[in-house]
């Protein structure tokens, strides 16, 4: 198993990805019930591509020799994503997935930065995938935008 600087940061990038889908999965059977189409559509969105950076990931750290891990070695540390004792606050779904996909973004551009002039292999997965997540938080950002806006009229 190789030990480089950009195993911790590829782990830690699965993990939110992996946790993001979980917490993505669980609002949008809450969100459906409660008729919320316009978030439902964004989170639904983006539960696929999480999915999909999860898988690109984990077969970036098999290529690079290192297995990835299982559910309980997947730290859990995304805080704004928790589901709430009252779920059916639409903004803090919208403001929950700002903050992560914020994180995610942070966590990218540390992978770039780590990894520039020596793995340019994940050096590109890392860029395909934030600008993914800079697409996500646009997404985001205009929904909490519309609330505002429908809450000042």
């Amino acid at each position: 198993m190789k030990t480089t600087p950009i195993i911790p940061l590829l782990k830690k990038a699965y993990a939110s990805e992996l946790q993001t889908v979980q917490n993505y999965l669980a609002y949008l059977v809450w969100l459906d019930s409660l008729h919320a189409q316009q978030v439902f559509d964004a989170v639904a969105k983006d539960v696929a591509d999480e999915l999909e950076h999860a898988k690109r990931l984990a077969q970036r750290l098999v290529e690079l020799g290192v297995p990835p891990s299982g559910s309980q070695a997947v730290p859990r540390n995304l805080e704004a994503l928790q589901m709430a004792d009252d779920p059916g606050s639409l903004r803090r779904v919208v403001a929950g997935a700002l903050t992560t996909e914020s994180d995610a973004i942070a966590t990218y551009q540390e992978i770039i930065a780590t990894s520039r002039g020596t793995d340019p292999v994940t050096a590109d997965l890392a860029a395909r995938i934030l600008a993914d997540e800079k697409a996500h938080r646009g997404r985001f950002t205009g929904l909490l935008r519309d609330m505002n806006k429908a809450l000042a009229a």
